[in-house]
């Protein structure tokens, strides 16, 4: 995967950072941010200059959603580039300066746990008409919205809509299949990035607070929980960096796989090294440790990744296995 400049990085870094430190609890979707984040061009990073995007690619969108997800900064960034955006410029339309974010309703023309709709300006509705795939761009207004919101707080909304309203353009069946995979792309970035912040936060609690004399970092039962924690987000961030080298199917199913088991562990050892104190609003352990268990059954559950790794590794068959692993 290509690296990304040092001082882009630098910057992504910073604007989360500056914005925590003035704002100790902040708002999920502020909008002050996401003025901020517009006027830096990071708002449509990866969108084409010719449609007032800043036209970075995958390594620089995976910094930037890495960098909101450690300070614990709540923002459709994915959302509206990375998805809706992305999906409207690949159906050929146009999008504008609105807030978006993307919809994939059902054939009953409802969806459920809809990210961030009623903080948003439109929706890059997806829908089936006569057997195909159909993607509109549609105003908040203009659909039913039931709000909701996911284990950390963001918005996770029940939509509805009489699709029969809305003008559609016709696109292929593999487009939709590339967002949902784009979509559980970028939920694996987000987590395996909270996860290293949780081991982050271990490795300073256990240093810092003493017990019985001596720093809980010189106890083996806390070394083993922090050296388990650290194992499982790197398996994590490493399965995650290859799925965004490859962008496969199967890469993205092995580092959603990864991530959500390592999510299990890395949450429930934090949990028990941090003892009462992890478990109050004031300690920002919560900030990663809930949002790790939120995303990471969003755009495809633990157990539908692992079904699906499951299906390829029995397909490939004893002569193929090795070579579907290793490719």
């Amino acid at each position: 995967m290509s690296t990304v400049d040092p001082s882009v990085t630098e910057l992504m870094t910073s604007v989360f950072a500056d914005y925590r430190a003035a704002v100790p609890d902040p708002v999920p979707g502020d909008p002050e941010l996401w003025r901020t984040l517009g006027e830096l061009g990071l708002v449509r990073l990866t969108g084409s200059e010719q449609h007032g995007g800043s036209g970075a690619g995958w390594p620089e969108a995976a910094e930037l959603l890495r960098a909101a997800a450690t300070h614990g900064v709540r923002v459709p960034l994915a959302e509206h580039d990375l998805l809706a955006c992305w999906l409207l410029e690949e159906a050929g339309l146009t999008p504008d300066n609105a807030r978006r974010t993307i919809c994939l309703l059902g054939d009953d023309g409802t969806a459920a746990g809809v990210p961030w709709v009623v903080q948003s300006e439109r929706v890059a509705l997806v829908f089936r008409r006569g057997g195909t795939w159909q993607v509109t761009d549609a105003a908040v207004p203009d659909l039913d919205v039931e709000p909701g919101t996911n284990l950390v707080g963001e918005p996770r909304d029940r939509v509805s809509a009489d699709t029969g309203r809305f003008p559609g353009v016709a696109v292929p069946d593999a487009l939709i299949s590339r967002l949902l995979l784009r979509g559980a792309l970028v939920r694996g970035v987000q987590v395996s990035a909270v996860l290293d912040r949780i081991v982050e936060l271990c490795v300073t609690h256990a240093s810092d607070r003493t017990q019985f004399g001596r720093p809980l970092s010189k106890f083996q039962a806390v070394q083993h929980l922090v050296v388990d924690a650290a194992a499982e987000a790197a398996s994590a961030r490493s399965a995650t960096e290859a799925a965004l080298a490859d962008g496969t199917e199967f890469r993205i199913a092995v580092a959603r796989s990864c991530a959500g088991h390592a999510a299990s562990i890395v949450v429930r050892n934090a949990h028990q090294v941090h003892g009462a104190i992890g478990t109050t609003r004031e300690h920002r352990l919560h900030e990663s440790t809930t949002a790790a268990l939120a995303w990471r059954s969003e755009f495809g559950s633990v157990r539908q990744w692992d079904e699906l790794l499951t299906d390829r590794a029995t397909q490939s068959g004893r002569r193929g296995l090795w070579p579907l692993v290793c490719s």
